[in-house]
């Protein structure tokens, strides 16, 4: 249990998972890019000690890995998970209190302690310049907060019992912010700061903002955990640092003792300013769109504060050992949320939010001969209601029946599926609605679409384990290689537009049904380049799932329309780079030669096994 982040540092250092970085290290480029090294090399965590333009220290890869997050909170793992557990069913307390005991003392000292400090002792004020200002991507707008916890109270019931924790990436320099006096504050949907700063907008204030950066690494958890209702943010950070979350007020504003840094300020009804572009979590640039901003009352740092920091791009990044933390921690909540509902599994590699795969229970109707999804589409319906998973564009879900089935086996969970999908009745649509702010593949900002395919019953074909006849020498279309059983990818003309996609794909799928039926490949993926689709599982699912909108980019051989349901004998996915898509992130490689001194003997880095 930890009381601030230097204990963390000290304690990672002293079991051999942190690196201390003597050399001077450039915060443009050069930061972000040995941290992406030494996470993919699963290599330790990283203190910068001499960062260039800042008097300030910087950690990052503190999560870089599952086993390194689980060691951080070795101590209060078991009773956070028994906590949300009774929080979701609280039978369990009722059934056995004895055994419950520890929980629900570990509950009881979880509330925030509030502290007669408002001169903010151990503090100094200064300057957004003076921070380690981190540029991540050649193309980002400026510097950004990649872990901030953003701490808002309801205007209209305030104390920190109804606030609001959460990690929206802050924007500290570049396009039209005043340095030092404004920074940009990015959020999406579904966040519980829009609830604040709707009610202050009607009520015709100005919402108090606290962004606190650093502290003991529970209260970063905090601000990205998706918790039980009723269980507040600043609850669980006390509950799983083992340690109350303490904290003041000062002018008027929520200020966190424990934190490294505190900036607060005032976000204004109806002020907006371009925030962006940010190289993201789907591998892409989100591009500049107009977002809150803070204007920025005061800045505080501890004498001896350390900047924590993350990368965020195509996955895997840290970001995904942090949600294998988070997901041990709260799957089991969305199971009591949702009747019937198993497991659901957000796919990492194709940018979370994209593509999820589920296991349901198929109970409706267990005298019927012919076995169909039933009750699978009504929690397909619960999913893409629920939280953040109703972002996701793509929603795969079957139950199982004579074989255990994991959906983080992805290959051999989708062949299960294709295996038994029906095309002509187990593809649903919903068009024109909510997807994630941060996927350029749909409509616009916020808008695209989603599909549901929903399999089950009995094996329906042996799926196509190399590419069929009819994929071979086709005109205009090229290089047809296998992904995995049952799915082809093949190269296309560059994409120009939709109406002419249309045509190309009415040609494609022509050629195909031609050639006569092919059921052994449910589905075929249109790319730009299927050799690099086919070269691993994360390249396909990374591609074919961040670059489609489902009612855009979805197409089939022999489709057809009954009573507005729409079928096909093969899918096709066109998943081809159009012109309304985000650019792709790719690192700087003059910095990816500079920071090789890094590496060489007698460095500091030395010891590290990277590419």
């Amino acid at each position: 249990m930890y009381h601030n982040l230097d204990e963390c540092i000290l304690d990672l250092e002293k079991a051999g998972q942190l690196v201390r970085i003597r050399e001077e290290v450039d915060p443009y480029l050069e930061m972000a890019a040995i941290h992406m090294k030494v996470n993919a090399a699963g290599g330790p965590a990283l203190l910068f000690e001499n960062v260039k333009g800042s008097n300030f220290r910087a950690v990052s890869n503190l999560f870089g890995n599952l086993e390194r997050s689980k060691f951080i909170f070795r101590n209060t793992l078991g009773t956070t998970q028994d906590v949300i557990a009774l929080r979701n069913d609280p039978m369990k307390a009722l059934k056995n209190p004895f055994k419950h005991f520890s929980s629900g003392l570990a509950a009881s000292k979880a509330l925030p302690l509030k502290k007669a400090n408002n001169t903010l002792t151990g503090f100094n004020e200064i300057q957004v310049s003076d921070l380690p200002l981190i540029h991540h991507w050649p193309d980002d707008g400026g510097a950004f907060i990649t872990l901030p916890q953003v701490y808002t109270e309801d205007p209209e019931k305030p104390g920190i019992m109804n606030s609001n924790l959460g990690m929206y990436r802050v924007q500290l320099s570049g396009n039209e912010y005043e340095m030092n006096k404004e920074v940009g504050l990015h959020y999406q949907i579904h966040r519980g700061i829009g609830i604040h700063q709707e009610k202050a907008k009607k009520l015709g204030v100005p919402l108090k903002v606290s962004i606190f950066i650093g502290g003991p690494p529970a209260h970063t958890l905090a601000a990205v955990m998706p918790l039980p209702e009723g269980l507040s943010e600043m609850t669980f950070a006390g509950l799983i640092a083992g340690r109350r979350f303490r904290y003041s007020y000062v002018d008027g504003y929520c200020v966190s003792l424990d934190a490294d840094f505190v900036i607060t300020g005032e976000v204004h009804p109806g002020e907006t300013k371009p925030e962006g572009p940010f190289g993201d979590h789907l591998g892409y640039y989100s591009l500049i769109h107009h977002f809150p901003f803070l204007r920025v009352h005061k800045v505080f740092a501890k004498s001896n504060a350390i900047w924590p920091f993350t990368v965020v791009g195509r996955p895997p990044q840290e970001d995904t050992a942090f949600g294998d933390l988070i997901h041990g921690l709260t799957g089991h909540a969305i199971k009591q949320e949702i009747p019937g509902l198993k497991e659901v599994h957000a796919v990492d590699a194709a940018g979370v939010h994209p593509l999820l795969f589920a296991i349901g229970s198929e109970r409706y109707t267990p005298y019927q001969i012919v076995k169909q999804p039933t009750e699978l589409l009504t929690i397909a319906n619960r999913i893409l209601g629920t939280g953040h998973v109703s972002l996701a564009k793509y929603l795969f879900i079957t139950a199982e029946e004579n074989q255990p089935l994991d959906t983080h086996r992805e290959e051999e969970f989708l062949t299960y599926i294709l295996e038994r999908i029906d095309l002509h009745r187990d593809i649903h649509f919903q068009t024109n609605t909510t997807i994630d702010t941060l996927d350029y593949s749909g409509t616009g900002l916020n808008s695209g679409s989603k599909v549901v395919i929903a399999a089950y019953g009995d094996q329906k074909r042996d799926v196509c384990r190399a590419v069929p006849e009819q994929l071979k020498d086709l005109q205009a279309f090229k290089n047809p290689c296998l992904v995995i059983p049952g799915i082809v990818a093949i190269e296309g003309p560059e994409f120009i537009n939709y109406p002419q996609a249309q045509k190309e794909l009415d040609e494609l799928s022509s050629a195909i049904q031609t050639r006569g039926e092919m059921p052994i490949c449910p589905m075929i993926i249109l790319c730009d380049d299927s050799s690099f689709i086919s070269g691993s599982l994360n390249n396909f699912l990374w591609a074919t799932f961040t670059r489609s909108n489902p009612s855009h980019d979805i197409y089939g051989v022999n489709s057809y329309y009954e009573n507005k349901h729409w079928a096909c004998d093969n899918m096709i996915i066109d998943a081809r780079k159009k012109p309304h898509h985000a650019p792709p992130l790719i690192p700087d490689p003059a910095v990816e030669k500079n920071i090789k001194r890094l590496f060489l003997k007698g460095a500091s880095l030395s010891e590290v096994k990277a590419d």
